[in-house]
């Protein structure tokens, strides 16, 4: 399947990453993923930086990088030299989106500017993705999303994963979508600018509503649910459990079926969901003595009897490694030159059409593994002019 986009969404795209680390390979990746060919450029001697970060795969490749850039081909320019800057610009008349997260006012002093590369190519796509709002005060200041996090209102222990760069690249890939998509009745591309405050604020989502209306941050539940009870990770006597009571007559059988409590459902300070969120202090120690003197089996079988939504609690690896993500095909092996099984794991794209998943066509890329391919497919540089720009260390 390797490079066959035939029947893929967006067979016929082209994409050129050059972007860096999380939200901008993210979305570049979410393109690939629906069939788009994408070249990321990167540095020739240390690539992307999550090359660097987390767990080592084969020699130019790590857990970081390979969970960010399947279904991509890598190439290898120095953009602090004319040729390399020249090798942009000549790629970017041949593809229709452009990904980049330079700092401010970076990529114009390249020469690879939107600006710049659209009165090359008109109906090129280019998207811009920064800390912050590129047309505001703060606009050279760097973004990480561990600083938006604590700026956007969100608890002091962050999510596990970098939450705010991930929406962003999934914002951004839906934003580039819609100009593919506009640019079937216009013939022009668009320059879409994405900032990840913006989007950590996005994603406060009623947190954020509930601030503005009480006129103070919401109080912190940890795993409960700030609107719904009971609704979290409980204790059983062998072992956590989720259960998520979402209505007022999955409570009353939770109460009568599952913890054989009925005078809790008849108590009215509980009848409602608006009620059980004012006394939770009151609700909550009953509920939790009850689920704690019942083992987990049991539990989980009377809440599935009862229609509530539940589930155990399962480690990432027996997560991975379930019947369930086996069975659906999430978790592939994909060939590998440099490991010692000869394979990887590499996630497998979320999306099915047709009750296809997308398929992973290539592997997470070694460093400059299609420089020569690409360039020479691309832009029909011949082998002598590949040798002279290696040799000046270009590519």
């Amino acid at each position: 399947m390797q490079g066959d986009t035939q029947g893929l969404p967006l067979s016929g795209v082209r994409v050129l990453d050059l972007s860096r680390v999380l939200a901008g390979p993210w979305s570049a990746m979410v393109l690939g993923d629906l069939g788009a060919e994408v070249i990321k450029i990167e540095h020739p001697e240390r690539g992307d930086d999550t090359r660097d970060w987390g767990v080592r795969v084969g020699q130019t490749e790590t857990a970081y990088f390979n969970s960010v850039n399947r279904n991509k081909r890598s190439i290898t320019v120095d953009l602090q030299t004319p040729e390399g800057q020249q090798i942009v610009r000549e790629l970017a008349k041949t593809i229709d989106i452009l990904v980049q997260n330079f700092r401010f006012g970076g990529a114009e002093k390249l020469g690879i500017g939107y600006e710049q590369l659209s009165a090359e190519n008109p109906r090129l796509i280019y998207c811009s993705i920064s800390g912050y709002d590129r047309t505001g005060p703060e606009a050279e200041r760097p973004g990480y999303d561990l600083v938006v996090q604590g700026e956007a209102g969100q608890a002091p222990l962050k999510f596990g994963v970098a939450a705010v760069d991930l929406f962003t690249g999934m914002y951004a890939a839906q934003a580039i979508l819609a100009a593919l998509y506009e640019r079937q009745r216009t013939g022009r591309g668009r320059h879409i600018e994405m900032a990840l405050f913006d989007c950590g604020l996005m994603i406060t989502a009623y947190y954020g509503l509930e601030a503005l209306l009480i006129g103070e941050d919401p109080p912190r539940y940890g795993n409960a649910h700030p609107s719904i009870v009971p609704y979290g990770v409980f204790d059983a006597a062998d072992g956590p459990l989720v259960i998520t009571v979402g209505n007022n007559a999955q409570f009353e059988r939770f109460c009568r079926e599952v913890i054989e409590r009925p005078d809790l459902a008849g108590d009215g300070r509980y009848t409602t969901n608006i009620l059980r969120g004012r006394n939770r202090e009151t609700l909550l120690p009953e509920l939790t003595r009850e689920l704690g003197s019942r083992p987990r089996r049991l539990l989980l079988e009377r809440l599935a009897r009862a229609g509530i939504p539940c589930g155990e609690v399962a480690g990432l690896r027996e997560a991975l490694l379930s019947p369930r993500a086996t069975q659906g095909g999430l978790v592939t092996q994909q060939p590998h030159p440099h490991t010692e099984s000869g394979t990887t794991p590499v996630l497998a794209p979320p999306w099915r059409f047709d009750g296809e998943r997308m398929p992973v066509r290539y592997a997470p890329p070694q460093l400059g593994e299609a420089t020569q391919a690409v360039l020479q497919s691309a832009l029909g540089y011949s082998a002598e002019k590949l040798a002279e720009l290696k040799d000046k260390g270009v590519i």
